[in-house]
């Protein structure tokens, strides 16, 4: 039978396709919505772009007198004294730095380990989604319980430890003095639990990101787990954990209740863990329900320093973040 007269096979039918729903055109008020949608959100992106502007302009506007009468030395000078008209914060600008180093130190290891522990199998389903919750729910505690526990809690706990170093190693600065109440050590350690949230679960992402194909390969190498963990995985997950890490840093550089109880508030700075400290977040919390007009521009002043710290840290951590999302989504 030749090709003219061989009966056409039929190709499928495409109509019924055509028909569904799904493929229809989007009739007008779903054209209408979608674009008021668009619109709202625009509006709320720019809304909130106009509040953080707003901010800005408002925390510089009443610091601006205080900044061209103390100007650049205000971040040099060391006392702050309302009766002289006389400040300075380079107490709180070293407390502020140290506090959240010496948090980030602590968190950092421990969110990581939590981290590796929850994202590569070493516990079973049940018990990795149990953990991450519990992780979780530590961003819920407002930070006054924080402060309440470690003032009743934390500090009694850790004095005889505290104790025993300045015994035996008085000579070394980091226990040059005794704990004797609040100090460096008990603000950073809780410092360290609040910023273990953020640091566990960005870094458990970034981990979680990593292709499959690259730990299948070195296995299929000969690798061993710990191997792979510490050659392949961490190297490749290493700009999102320093993210992870750097937006802990800003999480620590801006906590106020928990430093102002348990910091110590002292106008001074000294490197031992068990001194008393002060930090730019708990001057402004314990200095503003008091502060005449006067004091009250050179603590808005102390607010610009601590605004643009907080929106250094967290615009590079942002920064690297998107940066290994990108470089993560090319090697997918």
């Amino acid at each position: 039978m030749s090709d003219r007269t061989r009966p056409q096979e039929k190709g499928p039918d495409l109509s019924a396709a055509f028909r569904s729903p799904i493929a229809r055109p989007p009739t007008r008020f779903q054209s209408q919505s979608d674009r008021v949608f668009r619109i709202v959100a625009q509006g709320f992106g720019v809304a909130v772009v106009l509040l953080l502007a707003s901010i800005v302009v408002q925390v510089l506007r009443h610091a601006a007198p205080a900044m061209a009468e103390h100007g650049i030395g205000f971040l040099w000078r060391s006392r702050w004294d309302t009766n002289g008209d006389n400040y300075g914060v380079l107490p709180q600008i070293l407390g502020t730095l140290y506090t959240s180093v010496l948090a980030l130190m602590l968190g950092g290891v421990l969110g990581l380990t939590v981290a590796l522990v929850t994202s590569q199998g070493f516990i079973g389903r049940r018990w990795e989604l149990t953990m991450k919750n519990i992780i979780e729910l530590l961003a819920a505690i407002p930070s006054v319980v924080y402060g309440l526990w470690g003032i009743f809690v934390l500090i009694p706990a850790v004095r005889p430890a505290a104790t025993w170093l300045h015994e035996h190693f008085a000579s070394f600065p980091l226990f040059s003095t005794e704990l004797s109440g609040p100090g460096i050590l008990p603000a950073a350690l809780v410092l360290a639990i609040m910023i273990l949230p953020t640091i566990t679960a960005v870094s458990r992402e970034a981990l979680a990101a990593v292709p499959k194909r690259l730990p299948a390969a070195a296995y299929g190498l000969g690798a061993t787990r710990w191997e792979v963990i510490f050659r392949v995985v961490l190297p490749t997950a290493s700009g999102g954990i320093f993210g992870a890490m750097v937006l802990g840093f800003g999480r620590a550089l801006g906590e106020t209740m928990a430093l102002a109880m348990l910091v110590g508030n002292a106008n001074d700075f000294g490197w031992s863990l068990f001194s008393p400290g002060s930090t730019l977040a708990a001057l402004l919390a314990n200095h503003f329900p008091e502060a005449g007009k006067v004091e009250v521009g050179a603590l808005m002043y102390a607010a610009v320093v601590l605004l643009l710290i907080t929106l250094a840290v967290n615009a590079l951590g942002s920064l690297i973040m998107l940066r290994t999302t990108r470089e993560l989504k090319g090697l997918n």
